[in-house]
């Protein structure tokens, strides 16, 4: 991968090892950003960015927050994810301020990782997205055993497709009825697979 907004460190070793799973960095710096492991005082600049959004929530698999205590729900169940080792959500923030502006959602899955990802709409259109997911899938082709970065987007959410191209992600198909996105329909829709491959 290459890009102007290329991974710059990572604080832990690539790679460690418990009960054979695979634990990523607890943060990653690229030229702007920092994506850390969340913590529990996060809470309210996450619900005030973006949990309580319907425009930021219309594409995502939950409805909006109505109350600061479904955020820190959410974000026990990020930190319960960390502990167990089956997702590591970072939270993105900028470099310098802290200032918390999306998260980003990698699970590896064997030979390949899942990504996800949601923005603050103050911060739509400035490439902070795609830098963190670049950097993500810098980090996991560093990993020997990592082959295939993947992310599904609904087949309306335009803006996602345009990161996930950016980051040279190739549209694979479309996988039909797929998701449910509640914010939208109770039925599951169309979304497109995007892929990155070593």
């Amino acid at each position: 991968m290459s890009g102007h907004h290329g991974v710059r460190s990572f604080v832990m070793p690539t790679c460690q090892k418990y009960n054979d799973a695979m634990r990523m960095p607890e943060q990653i710096e690229t030229e702007r950003l920092v994506l850390r492991k969340p913590r529990m005082d996060d809470a309210y600049a996450i619900f005030a960015g973006w949990t309580q959004d319907t425009e930021v929530t219309r594409y995502l698999t939950w409805h909006p927050h109505q109350r600061i205590e479904q955020t820190k729900q959410f974000l026990q169940k990020c930190l319960s994810a960390w502990e167990y080792e089956t997702r590591f959500p970072y939270v993105i923030t900028l470099k310098g301020s802290d200032e918390i502006i999306g998260m980003i959602d990698p699970r590896i899955e064997g030979p390949k990782m899942g990504i996800g990802y949601g923005a603050a709409r103050a911060h739509w259109g400035k490439g902070y997205v795609a830098e963190a997911t670049r950097a993500i899938i810098e980090w996991a082709f560093l990993q020997p055993s990592i082959y295939r970065v993947y992310a599904t987007t609904d087949v309306e959410n335009l803006a996602s497709r345009r990161v996930l191209e950016k980051v040279g992600m190739q549209c694979e198909g479309i996988l039909r009825k797929c998701i449910i996105h509640p914010n939208i329909s109770d039925v599951p829709r169309d979304s497109y697979i995007y892929a990155i491959v070593k």
